[in-house]
């Protein structure tokens, strides 16, 4: 694993973190539908939630959210309609969220200080 994707991994993680400490119930990472990938999927009490992370170990190449183009965004709601289709119940209410992560201090691949921003429904399926 090269370097990039060990501090994308680290972000996801202290990610899942943030979401379990405020209640969210983690049901899957890391969720593949072909060549899409959706990072967080959870529940926000009734609500599905699938969620992109994005970390930055600087803003040189700008903030992070500006990652999540309207190309990436029409990929996750692709994978989001493939997870949707494997569930029991798949007309559940839906977002779309974004949690960034700056590493302001590292050790290696571990984030020892950071920011986290979490963006909810920070885009619609469609859009774009």
């Amino acid at each position: 694993m090269n370097a990039q994707h060990r501090l994308g991994a680290e972000g996801e993680k202290l990610a899942a973190m943030h979401l379990a400490g405020k209640g969210y119930r983690i049901v899957a990472r890391n969720f593949r539908f072909h060549r899409n990938e959706i990072d967080i999927v959870a529940h926000d009490g009734d609500e599905l939630c699938f969620i992109e992370v994005k970390t930055r170990a600087s803003l040189d190449k700008g903030h992070p959210a500006e990652a999540v183009t309207p190309r990436k965004q029409k990929e996750i709601a692709r994978a989001a309609s493939g997870y949707l289709a494997g569930q029991k119940n798949p007309w559940v209410n839906c977002r779309f969220d974004v949690i960034t992560i700056i590493a302001k201090h590292m050790d290696g691949a571990s984030i020892l200080d950071y920011e986290l921003e979490h963006f909810k429904a920070a885009f619609m399926a469609g859009e774009g």
